[in-house]
């Protein structure tokens, strides 16, 4: 895990291919189904370009949508390992259909079947990582897929512009903060997937609870969960608040995170704020993900326990 996270920029050095790329359609809309990790880089893309018309489905099957709808739409199958049940089932599903689709793998039984029926498909490097370590390598799939070269040119910068070892101290730090807390990641709405991914991360690697929320919506409700009172004190001792800052939201969002910091701060509550850092969106998302992913390294390193492997997750998987 330590090397995953220091040489995370170094994924943006692949150049992804496409096999079978004669029967890959070109389309302007895109559904992106992907359980876990397989699905976050999808998540991200949506940050980075709004405008891109991308579902991402997170379920068995297909989304509820109508039928000349899928079939104007690339329905993209995710899994990095390519074993995940859900994404294979949504392969059965979109081949019965007679839809659009391309695999992004890094093997198992979906590559397989990718290749078995002449689906289009990029087949990632497998470097004994885990998915939610793999973004670099997932968006530059997903950017080659949908036929962004630009977009591709655009992320390889990252390779050396991104220095992950840079934010290893703060990352550190923050996880001394919190130990002994629950943390709950903020952010606006627009970056949800952020906060989003903060979250799994202490989840999957530090091997602890964590939470997530969005303004403005958690102004309407969340927030008086820590109004604190004699009786409930006790209870909301237990949080560590993460506010994620990006100078690019909406000025009133910006004033909402202000003013909460205050109110929570009143309150005795604990609270960090991490602003985006850089002028090149792509590198302030994947630093602010990359502070995350020391953050909860160390926080796994300080409780004694695995940061790479979801054990849980695997006995889950045989016990149904």
């Amino acid at each position: 895990m330590y090397e995953a996270i220091k040489n995370f920029n170094k994924q943006f050095e692949c150049e992804p291919k496409i096999e079978n790329q004669e029967r890959l359609k070109k389309r302007e809309k895109f559904i992106v189904v992907g359980m876990g990790g397989s699905h976050l880089a999808a998540d991200l893309l949506k940050i980075w370009n709004p405008y891109l018309e991308m579902i991402v489905h997170k379920n068995y099957g297909l989304p509820d949508i109508q039928g000349k709808y899928l079939k104007d739409t690339l329905v993209i199958l995710s899994s990095y390992s390519g074993n995940t049940e859900e994404t294979i089932d949504a392969f059965e599903k979109a081949r019965e259909k007679n839809l659009s689709m391309a695999v992004m793998s890094i093997g198992g039984k979906l590559l397989e079947l990718a290749k078995k029926h002449s689906i289009p498909y990029v087949q990632m490097p497998d470097i004994g990582i885990q998915p939610r370590s793999a973004l670099g390598f997932s968006l530059m799939a997903i950017l080659k897929i949908i036929g962004e070269d630009k977009d591709i040119t655009e992320a390889s910068k990252l390779a050396r512009l991104l220095n992950p070892v840079e934010y290893e101290k703060a990352g550190q730090s923050l996880a001394k903060k919190i130990k002994g807390f629950v943390p709950i990641i903020y952010s606006s709405d627009r970056n949800m997937a952020i906060a989003y991914n903060w979250k799994i991360k202490f989840n999957e690697t530090g091997k602890i609870p964590a939470f997530y929320n969005v303004f403005p919506e958690l102004n309407h409700n969340e927030m008086t969960g820590f109004d604190i009172q004699k009786s409930t004190k006790n209870l909301s001792r237990n949080f560590y608040f993460i506010l994620i800052k990006d100078s690019n939201d909406h000025p009133r969002i910006i004033r909402r995170m202000e003013v909460l910091e205050k109110l929570y701060r009143d309150r005795g509550l604990a609270i960090e704020i991490i602003e985006f850092e850089g002028q090149n969106q792509l590198y302030r998302i994947f630093s602010s993900l990359v502070l995350a992913d020391w953050t909860a390294y160390y926080t796994a390193k300080q409780y004694g326990v695995e940061p790479e492997q979801v054990p849980m997750v695997e006995e889950f998987k045989k016990l149904i």
